[in-house]
């Protein structure tokens, strides 16, 4: 993938941001299957809505001092992939990406502010997500997400008893508040263990876990996502049949 910068003027244009290497010619090498997968999703989702321009970039990029975009940024829609970015890096969910990068400190958040057991250093790392999309109105959690027998491999959805539901959504919205978070689909990373909930992680984005919804939800969630970072409604695409939500 090589990395392009003529853009024209008046041009809708979506960017998205990926760890992966590039070379002195500015060319994308060294995308790991997972995160090519997940380019592909959203790509199909943004195209299957839009005539946008698309444009995949390394965050590396972002570091170097290769040429820049020469666009008037309200014409950008910035959708990273991964949360490795320079924080002077400005675009609307900025604050949000430093938050989730910062894992450490929003542990510690969340065991001060909302009495919840966190992962310690790589000790009770999350096995479970629970996927919330957040629109302009209303907040929609789905189907919980869970990790596989072998290495990348999920599945949906998992039961959890019944008394986790509420402390469970209680924690993502305890989070999501604290981050005045913008809308878009996050990933709450998490693990049960001794009965409790375990926090892990809050990721701003539908990170790998998300790429099972590709085979069992309508939307799924590479496709909300681009509707709540567009401002679309995510109501008229669900389908009860094929997605079980709770709102």
């Amino acid at each position: 993938m090589a990395i392009s910068h003529n853009y024209g003027r008046g041009m809708n244009k979506v960017v998205i941001i990926i760890n992966a290497e590039i070379n002195d010619r500015g060319q994308l090498f060294a995308v790991s299957p997972v995160t090519q997968k997940m380019v592909e999703a959203l790509k199909q989702s943004i195209t299957d809505d839009s005539d946008s321009i698309i444009e995949v970039i390394s965050a590396a990029t972002l570091w170097s001092n290769l040429p820049k975009p020469s666009i008037d940024d309200a014409l950008i829609t910035y959708c990273p992939l991964t949360i490795q970015l320079p924080e002077y890096f400005n675009f609307s969910a900025r604050q949000t990406y430093i938050a989730c990068k910062n894992i450490g400190e929003r542990r510690l958040w969340v065991e001060q502010k909302l009495g919840f057991k966190t992962s310690v250093g790589d000790s009770w790392l999350g096995h479970l997500w629970l996927p919330i999309v957040v629109t302009s109105n209303r907040t929609i959690y789905g189907e919980i997400i869970g990790e596989g027998e072998i290495p990348n491999s999920y599945e949906q959805p998992v039961e959890l008893p019944i008394r986790h539901y509420k402390p469970l959504y209680s924690l993502a919205e305890g989070l999501l508040s604290s981050l005045d978070a913008p809308p878009a689909v996050y990933l709450l990373q998490f693990s049960l263990y001794g009965g409790e909930i375990v926090f892990d992680r809050l990721w701003p984005f539908p990170a790998a876990p998300a790429l099972i919804t590709l085979r069992t939800q309508q939307p799924d969630l590479f496709a909300c996502h681009w509707h709540c970072l567009t401002g679309r409604s995510i109501s008229n695409l669900v389908s009860p049949v094929k997605m079980s939500i709770r709102s």
